[in-house]
């Protein structure tokens, strides 16, 4: 099996030592699914291979980064975990800090949350609470509370989270056994991107790969701020993991665009359910909606004729499907049918008569 979470398996990677507690619950090591069924109804021809971080302990790429945090702040002593969250963040956060014995503290928008992901903050015993505001407003309270001796943020303005989550792309690197020629992903905070692009040059620069991939990174529409050049007051879709109108690690990742010669751009709420519902049908893949972002770069892309033939791409699908079962019930366009509990009524109701 190898070593046992992200930290003890790329540990000469990582900002490490012997005197680190590692705070782990086996994350990283999701699987890469290579997903020819996508390209056929694209009618492209490449190869997608679909990096699924939704496998991971708390179901969602967070894990990687929080593991890191977590074991950092326990070093220094911090006895509690803060994050400003959409969801994700404050789900990941939560159960690291349990297992690591810490409080941790919770500030999201009010009403702005999936209910899947409230609920892991809860069952963790994170304190949390809903602020009459944005995830910026969040952000802001957070960032004013980190300067007390006792508390660790642990969003992505950590750089040890930035550093865990770098592991993905050495995990893509092994898999293939070279670095893929493009990598989509989806934007919110841009932590992953940026990420995703350290680990890339870092593992190259190590021997383990000869090649960088061009970054694309996806923003929806309603918050698209790196795209049009200026935060969004009030951003609004519908992948609330996305839903961010002023990134943390904007710089980062406009860097690490146009280092790759990639882009970032962006997709609509529509493009994007149609990707969540096209990645689930075609790939058996179940995404949450922000997490389909990617696949809707993909297919944009793939139209503008952006995705050259023959071409190895991986797309990072961020959460599990289940963080946001509200969206996916609607989006699925299909609901249950009631029949009599008999064959014929079975074979009827299947038009199978």
């Amino acid at each position: 099996m190898g070593e046992h979470g992200v930290i003890r398996r790329y540990r000469r990677f990582l900002p490490v030592s012997e005197d680190t507690p590692v705070i782990s619950l086996n994350e990283g090591g999701t699987p890469l699914i290579e997903a020819p069924g996508i390209v056929s109804k694209l009618g492209g021809d490449f190869h997608l291979f679909v990096k699924y971080e939704g496998l991971n302990p708390t179901a969602s790429f967070k894990d990687r980064g929080m593991t890191l945090a977590v074991s950092k702040a326990a070093e220094r002593g911090a006895r509690i975990v803060a994050c400003a969250s959409t969801g994700n963040t404050s789900a990941s956060a939560a159960a690291y800090a349990a297992r690591a014995g810490m409080r941790c503290l919770v500030l999201i928008p009010e009403g702005k949350i999936a209910y899947g992901k409230m609920a892991q903050a809860l069952i963790h015993g994170a304190q949390t609470l809903e602020i009459r505001g944005n995830f910026d407003d969040a952000l802001e309270i957070v960032r004013e509370l980190g300067k007390r001796e006792d508390v660790e943020v642990v969003n992505s303005i950590n750089p040890y989270r930035i550093q865990g989550q770098k592991t993905a792309s050495f995990e893509v690197c092994d898999a293939l056994g070279e670095a893929p020629d493009m990598h989509f992903l989806p934007v919110g905070n841009a932590g992953n991107i940026t990420a995703y692009w350290m680990g890339y040059k870092e593992y190259r620069e190590g021997g383990n790969s000869s090649k960088l991939p061009r970054m694309m990174g996806w923003q929806a529409e309603g918050a698209a701020p790196i795209v049009l050049g200026a935060p969004v007051e009030r951003p609004e879709t519908v992948a609330t993991a996305i839903r961010i109108g002023n990134p943390a690690s904007w710089e980062h990742a406009v860097n690490a665009a146009t280092e790759s010669s990639g882009a970032i751009d962006m997709v609509s709420d529509e493009e994007i359910l149609d990707a969540q519902r096209m990645l689930a049908r075609t790939a058996g893949i179940f995404v949450e909606p922000a997490s389909a972002a990617g696949i809707a770069g993909i297919v944009k892309s793939h139209s503008r004729g952006d995705i050259p033939n023959g071409s190895t791409v991986v797309v990072t699908v961020t959460g599990h499907g289940l963080k946001d079962p509200g969206v996916a019930v609607e989006n699925s366009l299909a609901e249950s049918t009631v029949v009599d509990a008999d064959l014929d009524s079975v074979l009827a109701a299947i038009g199978l008569v």
